[in-house]
């Protein structure tokens, strides 16, 4: 749906060379580029069939990137200074550049009376001899380069040691470390942030010592910053994974986060505080926890190829079948069919008896019941194991990183892997319903926004890629097709006649359907505008909410209950928005108070009663984000 937010529904023509808003979009040619388009007169015209000697041109869909993680860099910490107060200056040994024939007490004289001339009491000197953070230039410890700059600019500036006290590891250092160890608890990997003790036995004497505790001081401040920043804001970036994620970053403050370390005495919850802190988060932590603490696993049944048995045929899926069946089935079921389970060898035949057991399987899904094994009984099945489901989890859980750890009193969540949105308002009702989201081809994006505004009656704004990719084809053997279906056609904000456009060049012109029954949009619908054009809106097309699949749209949100939704957005009752219908008349009304919507995308996800629920990977991003993980394990680890 790549522009039908840019159509609005009042449309107003404009001068004849402006860009409109949809051009601008959609990059319109100049004028000396694009082929002409011309008025014809307002007469009854044959319509001649065309034939083209190239194929019509195609509007490709976004695309899947190959994920790049950041690079890895040495933290290099130059001269370190600590802040003083000026008259309190001491000789000291200067690490770094020195001034040329001038003593460090000099040194310490001309930044004295520098400073007191300029009126300021406070400055900085080189740090005493003994003090061992002059090691820490000698560190080699890599990380991104943001954790790098943080760590950097704290020691660089006077920051006292976190981790190292009286010349050893302190215990503060060790319950980050132990924090950090736990890290598989919250999702995350806890190989990703190991650090070893320094083994100060091996030491040949005290420079030595000093050195090897530098190094583990900058190493573990490198560890827990990454730590907290992946987090908060995840392992990955959403946006180098696919063209269909659209998330800023959530923020993470490193220098304020090394300078709360130094100062913390509770450094496990302090790291630990930058996960997630919202229910969703907690509840997904509880079933990874679980899942982790099974002792029986279950293996996973394996279907190979596409799987289609009707009776009668050899099929080498049929003992996957009988064995999903029974891990399946209720006890009562199981009870009722145990002479075929009893009696079944394994064969790969699929014989009149498990014929019988896949029609009851079938009726007790609420399937269509006529014994042939198609993808809908697979589906049925539900064959995920608890590793299956354990890497659902975590994908879940790294996914809630993308978003506000807060959604706010009152947000609008659709879950495009279970079809369904989500309205919740804490001074008022929540509710559910089921939606139909975009097929994989127009994938539905994921991305946050604001819901602005109810437009009843729409007009539909056709997008570019749809005209291009779909009608294109018709239009080419007849011109006059949108002309005949009621479609409006304008160039350059002015109406024009379907039939008048040279197709054979696809020429950048807008296309809407007017309101009415038969508008794709439906009745109404609810607009939070983004550079996708996705909306929420009624459809016309009510049977495809009894499918369960239910990824079929060009990637707009269709609601099944699109009255209640907008009853509840708007904060009026459903009356009012019957009423509105009724008028026939295009209306858009902007809701009271700008408010959340979260367009997602989670696998795994908890129902009302705080039970993680499992969909299917309707677009595969599941297997994409482990690539990024990978991808981003890869560059830690290669270091």
């Amino acid at each position: 749906m790549a522009l039908a937010v840019a159509v609005s529904a009042a449309f107003v023509p404009s001068a004849a060379n402006a860009l409109t808003l949809m051009d601008i979009l959609r990059g319109r040619q100049k004028e000396s580029q694009r082929a002409p388009v011309v008025q014809q007169p307002q007469v009854q015209q044959k319509q001649v069939q065309r034939t083209y000697s190239k194929p019509a041109p195609k509007v490709a869909p976004p695309k899947y990137y190959t994920y790049r993680a950041d690079g890895m860099r040495t933290i290099n910490i130059g001269e370190i200074r600590d802040p003083v107060v000026t008259g309190a200056i001491t000789p000291v040994k200067v690490i770094g550049p020195t001034l040329p024939q001038a003593d460090t007490a000099e040194v310490a004289a001309i930044n004295t009376d520098t400073m007191n001339d300029a009126g300021v009491t406070d400055t900085t000197v080189a740090i005493p001899q003994d003090d061992p953070r002059q090691y820490l230039s000698d560190a080699k410890v890599k990380a991104v380069d943001d954790v790098a700059a943080a760590i950097e600019q704290y020691y660089s500036n006077g920051g006292e040691l976190i981790w190292v006290e009286d010349g050893k590891v302190s215990d503060k250092a060790r319950a980050a470390m132990d924090t950090l160890a736990n890290a598989d608890a919250f999702g995350l990997d806890a190989s990703n942030y190991v650090v070893k003790l320094p083994d100060l036995a091996l030491a040949e004497d005290d420079d030595a010592v000093k050195a090897a505790l530098m190094q583990f001081e900058l190493a573990l401040s490198a560890e827990v910053l990454s730590y907290m920043q992946d987090a908060k804001r995840g392992r990955v970036d959403p946006n180098r994974i696919s063209e269909f994620h659209d998330l800023k970053r959530n923020p993470v403050d490193l220098k304020e986060g090394i300078d709360a370390l130094a100062d913390s005495q509770n450094v496990a919850g302090l790291i630990e505080g930058y996960n997630p802190q919202n229910e969703f988060f907690r509840e997904l932590k509880a079933e990874l926890a679980t899942l982790r603490g099974t002792e029986v696993k279950e293996e996973p049944i394996v279907f190979t190829g596409r799987v289609f048995i009707n009776p009668g045929q050899t099929n080498e899926n049929v003992p996957s079948v009988v064995k999903a069946i029974e891990r399946k089935a209720s006890p009562e079921f199981q009870v009722e069919h145990a002479d075929v389970f009893a009696a079944y060898d394994g064969s790969e035949v699929y014989s009149p008896e498990l014929v019988g057991l896949v029609k009851a399987f079938q009726k007790s899904a609420g399937l269509h019941v006529d014994g042939v094994i198609g993808p809908n009984t697979v589906k049925a099945f539900d064959v995920a194991s608890d590793v299956d489901h354990e890497q659902k989890v975590l994908d879940s859980m790294e996914r809630l990183r993308w978003l506000p750890d807060d959604f706010g009193p009152r947000y609008v969540f659709i879950n495009q892997p279970a079809y369904r949105v989500y309205y919740h308002d804490d001074n008022g009702e929540s509710f559910d319903m089921g939606v139909v989201v975009g097929n994989p081809t127009n994938q539905t994006y994921f991305f946050r926004d604001e819901i602005e505004t109810v437009e009843f009656n729409p007009y539909w704004g056709i997008p570019r890629s749809i005209v291009v990719n779909e009608y294109l084809p018709k239009l080419r053997a007849n011109p006059g097709y949108f002309d005949q279906i009621g479609y409006e056609v304008s160039y350059n904000g002015r109406r024009v006649s379907s039939s008048s456009v040279n197709w054979a060049s696809a020429p950048m012109v807008d296309v809407r359907q007017p309101p009415g029954e038969r508008n794709a949009l439906g009745q109404l619908k609810i607009l939070f505008p983004n550079a996708h054009a996705i909306y929420m809106h009624d459809t016309p097309q009510k049977s495809y909410f009894e499918r369960d699949m239910r990824a079929l749209s060009h990637g707009c949100v269709r609601l099944s209950d699109p009255n209640k939704m907008a009853a509840a957005v708007l904060g009026v009752p459903e009356a009012d928005i019957e009423a509105n219908i009724a008028t026939g008349q295009n209306m858009p009304v902007d809701v009271p108070e700008k408010f959340p919507v979260y367009v997602a995308y989670f696998t795994a996800w908890p129902d009302a009663d705080g039970n993680i629920q499992y969909y299917d990977d309707v677009y595969e991003r599941d297997m994409y984000l482990k690539r990024a993980m990978d991808a981003e394990n890869e560059a830690r680890m290669g270091s």
